[in-house]
């Protein structure tokens, strides 16, 4: 009788599940791979998605086709919604079912949830950038706001309609405020007959001082100076106190204020998931003020050398929450599995190669900040393409993404505008679905 394989379990299939699971592509193991949806989300482009310009299947290609030349995995849908460390096996939840799997190793990559910090009633109003249904329903609501204001006499309700307020001056915030605008100022003008697009109010908020904080100085302000040019208003050292159907409560440096706007998206802030708390209860693992968990310098759960934390869901060096420490984070994970099945040394510290970060404002122009080197323009919006087409899954997306931003930058279309009932109302529907979760 064959001896059993090690069983390694991932959770998550974002890219540090997907990265790990690739690592271990020729390991002697056994993988099971369970994620909450059937595919592989780029999540950097979600914003896309939601301005019209891609498909969502050009940046969520199915895991079991991603995965399909590797025979040493086998890939699970479900929710991930305990981990049992002594019994060494997670608890799962899919529609309709409910299941266990055990596992020698683990390596949990359940990515981050949108925080509203504390104001999770913000969400039926403003919905997040963290998955295709925000995106869709985000796309639903952009596209409607238009075609209601076409509707209208009232020029009160044509203001709100055409007031979009995008919360989080980050790069998701900036790259959807640019797209906005965009849309408004070059797409859609000549269109309607009874509103002008142009007419539209793109508003940008961020309680800090400072647009894409984390880039430096320098790009920071060709940022600022990009998205005024496009007729952004960006309102600093703001903070958000209420979020309602029509509109948004803020206090400034001047007072308190009230923006009438029937489209809010909220771009500012993240949270661990769930798993992450119940995790650390499990282990005694401490966690971070993102709910995180602070893991050991090789990536390992406190206590337990099998479990792994990669990506948003540990806490280690004041390592950002981007695709690169996940990638790199499940490559490591996979790397010490390795090493442990091959009777080699383990407990090396995860070492961490900033490639640089990038956020793109409008066609051909973008910031990127690489090393010592900053790029603005089109240098930084050509460093940006090569970038996100390199880590894009898939040729087939890859050439369909090069043709909708052929579409998109260089003539005058969005090849993505269908909208919905369905994307903008389903939000209440999800939540009762997950409220009834256990």
């Amino acid at each position: 009788m064959d001896e059993q394989r090690h069983r390694v379990v991932i959770v998550g299939a974002g890219f540090g599940g997907l990265f790990a699971t690739k690592a271990l592509r020729r390991a002697p193991v056994d993988i099971t791979l369970i994620n909450g949806t059937a595919h592989h989300l780029f999540q950097p482009l979600l914003y896309q998605v939601a301005t019209g310009i891609l498909s969502e299947g050009e940046i969520a290609p199915p895991i079991r086709e991603v995965l399909k030349r590797q025979d040493n995995v086998k890939t699970l849908l479900g929710t991930v919604t305990r981990v049992d460390p002594t019994a060494r096996k997670v608890s799962v939840v899919a529609p309709g079912i409910a299941y266990e799997v055990e596992y020698d190793s683990l390596i949990v990559a359940a990515g981050a949830s949108q925080s509203y910090f504390g104001k999770n009633e913000f969400a039926e109003f403003a919905p997040g950038m963290k998955s295709i249904d925000d995106a869709l329903e985000l796309r639903g609501r952009i596209f409607g706001a238009f075609e209601l204001a076409e509707l209208e006499t009232d020029p009160a309700a044509i203001e709100r309609l055409l007031t979009f307020v995008v919360v989080g001056a980050g790069p998701t915030g900036v790259e959807m405020a640019g797209q906005i605008a965009e849309l408004a100022h070059r797409h859609l003008p000549g269109q309607y007959h009874n509103i002008d697009p142009r007419q539209a109010r793109i508003i940008l908020i961020d309680a800090l001082p400072t647009v894409l904080s984390t880039f430096g100085d320098h790009l920071s302000t060709q940022a600022l100076r990009q998205l005024h040019k496009l007729g952004v208003e960006v309102e600093l050292q703001t903070k958000v106190v209420k979020v309602d159907e029509t509109g948004i409560e803020v206090e400034t440096v001047d007072g308190h204020k009230r923006i009438e706007s029937a489209t809010k998206m909220w771009a500012a802030g993240v949270a661990a998931p769930p798993l992450a708390k119940q995790i650390a209860e499990a282990t005694g693992a401490e966690t971070d003020r993102a709910g995180r968990i602070k893991v050991n310098p090789d990536t390992t759960v406190p206590g337990y050398p099998e479990i792994y934390a990669v990506g948003d869901m540990m806490a280690l060096a004041d390592l950002p929450g981007v695709a690169q420490v996940a990638i790199q984070g499940g490559r490591h994970a996979a790397g010490q599995i390795r090493k442990r099945l091959a009777g080699e040394e383990t407990g090396q510290p995860f070492k961490y190669f900033d490639k640089g970060s990038l956020a793109t404002i409008s066609r051909f122009s973008a910031v990127a900040s690489v090393g010592k080197f900053h790029f603005a323009g089109l240098l930084g919006w050509l460093l940006w393409l090569v970038v996100h087409l390199l880590y894009l899954v898939g040729f087939k997306n890859r050439v369909t993404a090069v043709m909708h931003w052929f579409v998109s930058f260089i003539g005058r279309g969005r090849s993505e505008r269908v909208a919905t009932f369905q994307q903008v109302y389903a939000r209440r529907a999800l939540q009762e679905y997950q409220d009834k979760l256990p």
